[in-house]
C-alpha cells in the first residue's frame, strides 16, 4: 500500500459530548492519524450539562460558571493529543436525567431538537469532509444517555441522506460513506478477560459489580457483535492522555486508570467495533476499519 493512497483515507467519528471521543475509539483514531489517515471528530453537543466527575474540581464556582468554555478548552487539548480534526455540531447537552419518574428533558436540548434539523447538520459535515468510514454508537447509545441515543439516530439517518441527491440538496454534493461502525467498548468478553487477568495477578478488579449486573444487561439490550478488532496497544498511552485532558469529566484515580497498561496490552490489545453497514466487499472478522476500502482508494 503506497503512502499516497493512505493519505486519501478519511474517517469520521461522531460523538455526543466532548470526552466521548477520548473514551471510545481514541487509540484507533490515534493509530490512523499516525498512518496518514485524515480523521475528523464531530461532537454533537458542547457538554454544557455534564457533571464534574473529578473529585479535585468539584464544588468550584469558577468551573461551574464557565463549564461550557472549559469543556471546549479540554476538547482542544484532547484533539491536539490525538492529532485529529474536530468540529462542533452546535447542539446543547441534554444532561442525564435521574430519578423515578425521570424528569423531563430541558427545552432546547439536543435530544429534543427536531430530528430533521440534527440530521441536516450532520449531512453538511459528511458532504464537506467526505469520509470513507463513519463510527458512532449503537441503538442503545453505548449507554442510555439521551444524547448518545440521538447521536445514533442522526448518524444512521445521515449515512443514508448524505448520499441521496434529493435529500438536503442545498447542503452540497452527495457523498456515499462506504462503511458505518458502532463503537463496542467494554464488551462481556473483554470484561471477563480483564477481570480474570487482574484477579490472577492478585490485583483489585473494578468489574465485580459489572459482572453481577450482567443478567439484567442481557434482558435490557442487544449484545453487540464484535466484527472488527483494531490492534492499538501502542496507542493506549495517547488514549489515556487525551481522556485525562478532559479534567472536569474524569477522575484521574478512577477505575479506568487502575487497570495497568501492561495488563491491557497483554490481555485485550484491541479496540472493538461492530460493522453495521458496508457498501464494499470485506469479510468479517476484520482488523481494519478500511478493509475493502483501501483497494478502492487511489492517488
Amino acid at each position: 500500500m503506497s503512502s499516497s493512497s493512505i493519505e486519501q483515507l478519511r474517517l469520521m467519528a461522531v460523538h455526543a459530548h466532548p470526552d466521548d471521543e477520548s473514551s471510545k475509539g481514541a487509540a484507533t483514531m490515534a493509530r490512523y492519524v499516525d498512518e496518514g489517515v485524515d480523521v475528523l471528530v464531530v461532537t454533537c453537543t458542547g457538554g454544557e450539562r455534564g457533571s464534574i466527575l473529578n473529585p479535585g474540581l468539584k464544588g468550584r464556582a469558577d468551573i461551574e460558571a464557565n463549564i461550557a468554555e472549559i469543556r471546549r478548552d479540554e476538547m482542544e487539548r484532547a484533539r491536539e493529543i490525538l492529532g485529529v480534526r474536530q468540529h462542533w455540531l452546535g447542539f446543547v447537552d441534554s444532561g442525564l436525567p435521574e430519578g423515578d419518574p425521570l424528569p423531563p428533558l430541558p427545552e432546547g436540548c439536543f435530544a429534543l431538537a427536531p430530528l430533521d434539523e440534527a440530521v441536516a447538520a450532520l449531512v453538511r459535515e459528511i458532504r464537506s469532509f467526505r469520509p470513507h468510514v463513519m463510527t458512532t454508537y449503537d441503538e442503545n447509545g453505548g449507554y442510555p444517555h439521551p444524547d448518545h441515543i440521538r447521536t445514533h439516530e442522526i448518524s444512521v439517518a445521515a449515512f443514508d441522506a448524505a448520499a441521496d441527491p434529493d435529500a438536503y440538496p442545498e447542503l452540497g454534493a452527495p457523498w456515499q460513506v462506504l462503511k458505518l461502525y458502532y463503537d463496542v467498548g467494554f464488551s462481556i468478553p473483554k470484561i471477563d478477560a480483564l477481570h480474570e487477568a487482574l484477579v490472577s495477578r492478585g490485583l483489585e478488579s473494578p468489574f465485580d459489580e459489572w459482572r453481577e449486573r450482567r443478567d439484567s444487561w442481557g434482558k435490557d439490550r442487544r449484545i453487540p457483535e464484535i466484527t472488527t478488532q483494531v490492534q492499538v496497544a501502542d496507542w493506549f498511552p495517547r488514549r489515556d492522555a487525551a481522556l485525562l485532558a478532559h479534567a472536569t469529566q474524569v477522575d484521574p484515580d478512577g477505575w479506568f486508570f487502575k487497570i495497568p497498561l501492561e495488563v491491557q496490552r497483554e490481555v485485550w490489545p484491541t479496540e472493538d467495533f461492530e460493522l453495521n453497514r458496508s457498501l464494499v466487499d470485506s469479510s468479517t472478522p476484520e482488523d481494519d476499519l478500511f478493509a475493502g476500502i483501501r483497494e478502492r482508494v487511489s492517488a
